[in-house]
C-alpha cells in the first residue's frame, strides 16, 4: 500500500507539472528568430506620420485577449494593441527634428491584419488600409500568426526640417530587418533597409553629418577587421620606424581607396564568384607578406621600403574590394554625398591604421628587447600570422570553388580590357611616385631594420 501510494502521488505531481508546463508555454511565447518591419516616414505640414507594420508574434509580452482555443478576441483587442504599440514601438523610437527630440507621439490607429495583406506595398495603400474598416470580429485568427499595423503621429515644426530616427528593435526578435521609406515633400522617396540596431539614422544627411558618420565607421572597421589588422601587422613587424611605415600604410590606404570608390560607382564585377574570390585573395596577401618577413629575417635582411610600399599598394587594391563588400549596406546612409562619404571612410581607415601603428611599434620594440631576440621574434610572429591566414585561404578557396567560373564572352573580355588599362595607368603612377619617394626617404630606402652593422656603416 505504501508503494502504491507513492506511485499515485508521483502521478498526481507529474500531471500538475505537465499542466503547468502547457500553461506557461501558452503564455510565454518564444522570441521570433527573424522579424521584418515595414515603416513609412512622411512629414506633412506640421505633423509627421509614421506607418509601421510588425508581426504580432514579435510582441510576446503583449496581453492580447483571446477566446476559444487561442483566437484573437478582436472586439476586445483595441486597448491591448495600443499597449503593445507603446511598449514595443513608440517607447523604442526616438525621432529628432533639427537635432531636437520630438515629443511623445499620438497613436492614431492600430489594427490586426492578415499575413496575406499587401497594403504596405505603397504609402497610399497602407494609409487607406489603416483608415479603412476593421476585420470582422467573428474571424477565428490565432494572434501569433497575424500582423499589427499602426498609424503614429508626431507634431513637428516643418515638413522640410532635418529628420533623424533611432529605432531600438532588439526586443522584437533575434534578427530584425527594418525596411524604411522616407517620403519628403519634394517627392523623392529614399529607401533604407538595415539590420538590428544601427543607432541614429539621418534620413537626408548634410555632407558633414555623412562625413563624420563614415569617418567613425572607417575607424572602427579597421580595428574590428581581423584580416586587415593581420596584414597591417605584417607591414609593421620588420620595420618599426614611423616615417617609412607611414609611407607604406598610406600607399595601402590610397590603393584600397581607388578600388573602393570604383566599386561604389559600379566599376567592379557583379558575379556571385567575385566576393569569395576577393576574400581568398586577401588571405593570400597576408600569407605572402608573412612568408616574405620569414625569408628576410632568416637571411638577416629586411625588405626595402621602396619595394614594400609597392607591394602594399598592389595588395591594397585587393583589400579595397573587401572594404566595398562591408560598405554595401552602409552606403545607403550617405544620402546625396556618396563620394564625400567614401573619402571620409578612407580617412577613418587611415586614422585607425595610424593608431594601430602607434600601438604596435613600441609594443614590438619592447617585445624584441625584453622577451625574444628580434630575428627570432619576427619569424615567430610571422609564422603565427601565416598559419592563421593559410587556414583562411583554404576555407575561402573551398567556398570559391563552389561557384562556376565566369564565361569568356564579349562582355567579360571588354571588362578585362578596361581592367588592364586601369592597371597600366596605376603601374605608371607607381613608377613615378617610387622615384619621388626614393629621394624623400633617402637613407631609409633599402636600409634593413635588423642589420645594425650595416646601419653604422
Amino acid at each position: 500500500m505504501h508503494v502504491q501510494g507513492l506511485i499515485a502521488l508521483w502521478r498526481v505531481m507529474a500531471a500538475i507539472l505537465l499542466t503547468a508546463a502547457i500553461g506557461s508555454g501558452a503564455v510565454a511565447h518564444e522570441i521570433p528568430s527573424d522579424v521584418k518591419l515595414n515603416v513609412f516616414f512622411k512629414p506633412a505640414g506640421n505633423r509627421l506620420l509614421l506607418l509601421v507594420r510588425a508581426p504580432l508574434a514579435a510582441m510576446n509580452e503583449a496581453e492580447v485577449p483571446t477566446r476559444g482555443p487561442g483566437y484573437i478576441d478582436l472586439a476586445r483587442a483595441h486597448e491591448a494593441l495600443r499597449g503593445a504599440t507603446k511598449l514595443y514601438l513608440t517607447d523604442n523610437i526616438t525621432i529628432t527634428e533639427n537635432d531636437t527630440p520630438l515629443p511623445a507621439p499620438r497613436i492614431v490607429q492600430t489594427r490586426i491584419s492578415l499575413p496575406s495583406d499587401k497594403s504596405f506595398a505603397s504609402y497610399e495603400e497602407a494609409l487607406a488600409h489603416l483608415e479603412g474598416p476593421m476585420l470582422d470580429a467573428a474571424l477565428e485568427l490565432y494572434w501569433t500568426q497575424q500582423l499589427l499595423d499602426v498609424l503614429i503621429e508626431y507634431p513637428i515644426q516643418s515638413d522640410r526640417s532635418e529628420f533623424a530616427i533611432e529605432f531600438r528593435v532588439d526586443r522584437l526578435g533575434r534578427k530584425v530587418t527594418t525596411a524604411l521609406r522616407f517620403m519628403p515633400p519634394d517627392g523623392n522617396t529614399r529607401a533604407f533597409e538595415f539590420h538590428g540596431d544601427v543607432g541614429r539614422v539621418h534620413l537626408d544627411p548634410r555632407w558633414h553629418q555623412a562625413a563624420l558618420s563614415f569617418v567613425v565607421s572607417g575607424f572602427w572597421h579597421i580595428l574590428e577587421g581581423t584580416d586587415h589588422l593581420l596584414f597591417l601587422a605584417c607591414l609593421v613587424i620588420p620595420f618599426r620606424r614611423l616615417r617609412p611605415l607611414v609611407v607604406i600604410v598610406t600607399s595601402f590606404t590610397v590603393a584600397h581607396s581607388i578600388t573602393l570608390i570604383a566599386s561604389a560607382f559600379g566599376f567592379a564585377p557583379d558575379g556571385l564568384w567575385f566576393p569569395p574570390l576577393i576574400e581568398t585573395l586577401i588571405a593570400i596577401t597576408i600569407v605572402t607578406m608573412a612568408l616574405e618577413n620569414i625569408v628576410y629575417a632568416s637571411l638577416g635582411k629586411s625588405a626595402a621600403v621602396s619595394s614594400r610600399w609597392v607591394v602594399a599598394f598592389a595588395f591594397g587594391l585587393v583589400h579595397g574590394f573587401g572594404f566595398s563588400f562591408a560598405l554595401r549596406e552602409t552606403l545607403q546612409f550617405a544620402g546625396d554625398h556618396l563620394l564625400t562619404s567614401l573619402l571620409a571612410f578612407n580617412v577613418g581607415v587611415e586614422i585607425g591604421q595610424l593608431v594601430v601603428l602607434l600601438m604596435l611599434i613600441p609594443a614590438l620594440g619592447l617585445l624584441f628587447r625584453r622577451v625574444v631576440p628580434e630575428k627570432l621574434g619576427i619569424i615567430i610572429l610571422s609564422v603565427l600570422i601565416a598559419h592563421t591566414a593559410w587556414h583562411w585561404m583554404i576555407e575561402r578557396g573551398g567556398e570559391l570553388a563552389k561557384f562556376p567560373l565566369p564565361s569568356l564572352d564579349a562582355a567579360f573580355m571588354a571588362s578585362a580590357m578596361r581592367g588592364l588599362l586601369a592597371v597600366l595607368i596605376l603601374v605608371a603612377g607607381v613608377w613615378l611616385v617610387s622615384g619621388l619617394l626614393r629621394r624623400w626617404l633617402g637613407a631609409d630606402i633599402g636600409m634593413p631594420a635588423a642589420d645594425p652593422e650595416r646601419r653604422r656603416g
